[in-house]
């Protein structure tokens, strides 16, 4: 790459040489900066440059603020799996949501890519001794890079993290420092003691590589979206060779990450190689939605929220600053998105539904990015044409106590008045699970032409209790099994061929033995009012396949068979 890397002052416009060892603009001192690269020269040079390279982060060198390979400090970063959400995306009717598995990063969080670009800036700019606040996961992912390359590494975190990141960074050998106060007093007294030391202070968005740490996630969905559904075909930039999503979805406590992700689309289509920028969707818990609050008001600038009321600590950054303004303004100039909010409860409970859909477990700040998702498909803002990306930020790895022994933090106290103190989480989701029960263990018969559909609604009983099933595929053999096995309920499937469910309603009514048998209607099918008048009297429920979710089926099953 070249020598010459270039920032620019977001407020004044100077330009200057990059150093990682510089935090402000020598002409105004503002510290809100970003590179600028030669893209012109780079757009037909590009794709080439990159094609033999291992997939990985420092794949895409040449827009990094990084001149040396950092080959001795690599962990493998980047590079992570894109997983098409097959079941997720049946049961929301949506067939292009993928996944960015972030969870597959060396510390299982998509902050390595901010950690490897960080630290490997500091080692090269000789830099011994840094200083950081955190929620959790940066403070791991900082910890794992800073102990390779040799640098002391203090991190500042608030007290409403779980104990177990505490540890996890301590293992490492990172000095943990524990504030009794938020995310955003945790970050007053760590830039206070870096001040007092004269020490490196990693200050997230306003800090030159964290943002351009996050692009790398454009340019590999780029590349990994064009080998899933081709190029972008027509359109307005026919040099365009990859492929961006029509929404790109994230959870959001400072909102680091998007920044990032939208610079790297951006510098993608400057330089011809997508064809548009994705909508953003940046999601936040209710209970500190600073952003949220401020797009609906139609504000640019956000009013900080002084207590947090959010169980999802990596999530409760009150105030946001000047990042909010910074991608208020570009999602507009781009191409749009939004903004919005989510409940715990509803947090938990899509940690649950990716969980027994998917396979994928996930942290809480991930689990609002789904139930984000859902949201958004039910307001109709995502619709069935639409390809989604949905950023899996990370899993939490425990780490014993007896592994590192008593002494492995060091607490400070922040002034508390004014501030109150949250309840914290009983059990969660495991209480959530517990509450799903089965008294008795019920018969229920499975009737649709579609396997996916069947394995679908198989997956969502067996992960609620001992359900008895049985399957068929059309419409004949559904009465076979019915008769033969007197099911305690029957979820159906109209539009079969040969013999549809309208049939199979009408057979079951005339049978004595089969005429009491409640029924479940599950139709991917807009019915007309005649074929809901057919219906009456015959069925307990109809539920539209893509618009039904796992929990309003069960609660449908469980009312019947009470």
């Amino acid at each position: 790459m070249s020598s010459s890397i270039m920032v620019e002052c977001l407020d004044c416009g100077h330009r200057t040489l990059y150093n990682a060892s510089s935090a402000s603009c020598p002409k105004c001192g503002g510290e809100w900066r970003e590179t600028v690269y030669d893209l012109q020269s780079l757009k037909n040079t590009f794709p080439s440059l990159i094609q033999n390279r291992p997939f990985g982060l420092w794949r895409y060198k040449e827009l990094l603020p990084v001149r040396n390979n950092p080959a001795d400090l690599s962990l493998g970063e980047g590079g992570t799996p894109l997983i098409r959400a097959a079941n997720l995306g049946m049961m929301l009717g949506i067939p292009n949501i993928f996944i960015k598995d972030e969870r597959q990063g060396p510390t299982t969080s998509f902050k390595d890519r901010q950690a490897a670009v960080t630290i490997a800036a500091l080692k090269e700019a000789g830099i011994t001794e840094a200083v950081i606040a955190s929620t959790g996961n940066v403070a791991i992912s900082y910890s794992a890079y800073a102990a390779r390359a040799g640098i002391k590494l203090w991190a500042f975190i608030t007290s409403l993290v779980p104990p177990v990141k505490m540890r996890e960074t301590a293992l490492y050998g990172t000095q943990v420092v524990k504030v009794t106060g938020n995310y955003d007093q945790a970050k007053k007294v760590a830039a206070r003691f870096a001040q007092q030391r004269a020490l490196y202070v990693d200050k997230g968005v306003r800090s030159i590589t964290t943002v351009d740490a996050m692009k790398t996630i454009s340019f590999e969905l780029a590349e990994q979206l064009t080998s899933a559904l081709g190029p972008p075909g027509q359109s307005n930039h026919p040099t365009a060779k990859w492929r961006a999503p029509d929404w790109y979805i994230q959870s959001v406590s400072g909102g680091m990450g998007p920044v990032g992700v939208l610079k790297g689309y951006q510098e993608l289509l400057d330089m011809g190689l997508v064809d548009k920028i994705p909508q953003f969707a940046n999601i936040q818990a209710a209970g500190c939605a600073p952003m949220v609050h401020a797009w609906i008001a139609g504000k640019a600038v956000a009013d900080p929220v002084l207590t947090p009321r959010t169980h999802i600590a990596t999530l409760a950054t009150g105030d946001p600053g000047r990042t909010y303004t910074l991608l208020r303004e570009r999602m507009l100039q781009a191409n749009g998105g939004m903004f919005e909010s989510v409940t715990d409860e509803e947090a938990f409970k899509a940690m649950h539904i990716l969980a027994k859909m998917e396979g994928i477990s996930v942290e809480p700040a991930t689990g609002v990015a789904f139930a984000g998702l859902i949201k958004m498909v039910r307001n109709g803002q995502i619709t069935p044409s639409d390809v989604v990306v949905i950023n899996c930020t990370g899993h939490t790895i425990p780490v014993e106590q007896e592994v590192i022994g008593d002494n492995w933090a060091k607490d400070v106290s922040f002034p508390t008045e004014g501030i109150e103190a949250t309840a914290p989480v009983e059990d969660g989701l495991l209480a959530a699970l517990n509450r799903v029960t089965v008294d008795r263990y019920p018969r229920v018969a499975i009737v649709d032409d579609h396997p996916h559909v069947r394995l679908l609604i198989r997956r969502i009983l067996q992960a609620q209790g001992d359900y008895d099933l049985f399957e068929a595929e059309d419409g004949k053999s559904a009465l076979t099994l019915i008769q033969s096995q007197q099911p305690d309920l029957i979820i159906l499937d109209l539009m079969m061929p040969e013999m549809d469910g309208f049939s199979v309603l009408d057979a079951l009514r005339r049978d004595p033995d089969t005429a009491s048998i409640p029924v479940i209607v599950v139709t991917a099918q807009e019915l007309t009012s005649e074929e809901k008048s057919r219906l009456e009297g015959q069925i307990q429920a109809l539920m539209q396949k893509g618009d039904f979710m796992s929990d309003e089926l069960l609660e449908e099953v469980r009312s019947l068979i009470k």
